[in-house]
């Protein structure tokens, strides 16, 4: 089995607290640290844009609290908790922290919440090496203050707007707004339904009508295929071509 290695990010106002989770993650072979903070703020702006599996979160900081933090995460983010003060445990729990390390703590402790880690994803990497996310129908976005159910099989494409995304739908002459990356969403979607063309586009490839040179049509909209996406376009191309 192919070793799972966990990208992390630590966030701790404190520069000790900072340094000595850093040490401990460098000295655990799953885990690979990506970025570290002193800032749920800074935090915010990085995660946006880039995946990160496990984060170990201070709670108590200026600006933005690590509980407030984690209610803004991904889903597939998922956080251990680290904290001078036991009375924050139970608020940990109840937004689904894999652990909570109570300051100060050592590094046995701090590689039995890691190995906590290691099982959940381990178990969810196993599932998903299955057709779980090739059956999965609709996603929920969050638009205009509202939780909107999309249907996947409605949608046309998606077009990345920096941190916003357009979601074309079929029938519907106006796209829904929703705030996220493309990369984020990339990994949501059933990988036998949509592929990524292009820094900005994401098609559904049974809603592709016309494909010429580098370029696919969907609803009278021209994509194109970019020259970094074009290898694996070709690939489901050759595999779906009529051999004549």
């Amino acid at each position: 089995m192919e070793a799972i290695q966990l990208k992390c990010m630590i966030v701790d106002d404190e520069p000790m607290a900072l340094n000595l989770v850093e040490s401990y993650v460098e000295k655990t072979p799953y885990l690979l640290l990506k970025k570290k903070c002193n800032s749920a703020i800074e935090a915010v702006e990085y995660i946006r844009n880039e995946t990160i599996d496990l984060l170990f979160l201070d709670i108590q900081m200026p600006d933005l609290t690590g509980l407030e933090f984690s209610k803004m995460l991904p889903k597939h983010t998922r956080v251990i908790f680290t904290t001078a003060f036991d009375q924050y445990a139970l608020e940990g729990f109840k937004v689904e922290a894999l652990d909570y390390l109570l300051k100060p703590f050592d590094y046995a402790e701090f590689l039995t919440a890691s190995n906590k880690a290691l099982e959940w994803f381990t178990l969810l990497r196993g599932q998903n090496k299955t057709s779980v996310s090739d059956k999965k129908e609709f996603l929920f976005v969050k638009s205009e203050y509202k939780q909107l159910r999309i249907k996947l099989s409605d949608v046309l494409y998606f077009e990345g707007l920096k941190d916003y995304i357009k979601i074309w739908l079929k029938d519907n002459p106006k796209p829904v707004l929703t705030l996220m990356s493309l990369k984020n969403l990339e990994e949501e979607l059933p990988k036998s339904q949509f592929m990524r063309v292009h820094r900005s586009f994401i098609v559904s490839l049974k809603n592709i009508e016309v494909i010429e040179r580098s370029q696919i049509l969907i609803n009278e909209q021209r994509i194109t295929v970019s020259e970094q996406y074009k290898p694996k376009f070709l690939e489901f191309i050759n595999d779906n071509s009529l051999n004549t």
